[in-house]
């Protein structure tokens, strides 16, 4: 058994396997998944799990360089992160679009989709190098 906090194997796979430069996508109950990433299915119910929940645990094996939200997210949070992402990040998030994130998601690696239910809860991460 893994001695990792992660455990579920397929994102455990897709993280392994990221490159420099490749991205995942963590998203909402709502984020629609474009064809082409690898769609890993997280959503039980609404609300569990949260994408703080995920994101806590993948960043515990994923190096990110880089991270990008959308606009609207810090929009609604009067331009601050929001609580889902609120001291999880090494790194600041770049901020685009609504529309714009999700063509971006088309080029990820793989979308995972959590329960949350909260307007704009999304994060792509950008893999870095641990060397």
């Amino acid at each position: 058994m893994k001695r990792t906090a992660l455990l579920h194997a397929e994102l455990s796979q897709a993280i392994a396997m990221l490159g420099h430069g490749d991205m995942i996508v963590i998203g909402d109950a709502g984020l629609p998944v474009p064809d082409g990433p690898r769609r890993i299915d997280l959503a039980l119910t609404p609300g569990i799990p949260r994408v703080a929940d995920v994101l806590r645990v993948v960043l515990t094996e994923m190096q990110v360089e880089r991270c990008v939200v959308a606009q609207e997210a810090l929009d609604l949070n009067g331009g601050t992160l929001p609580a889902w992402c609120e001291g999880q990040l090494a790194v600041a998030p770049e901020a685009i679009s609504h529309a714009d994130f999700k063509k971006l998601s088309a080029q990820a690696k793989a979308v995972v989709r959590t329960g949350e239910c909260s307007p704009y809860a999304n994060i792509i991460l950008i893999a870095g190098v641990t060397f």
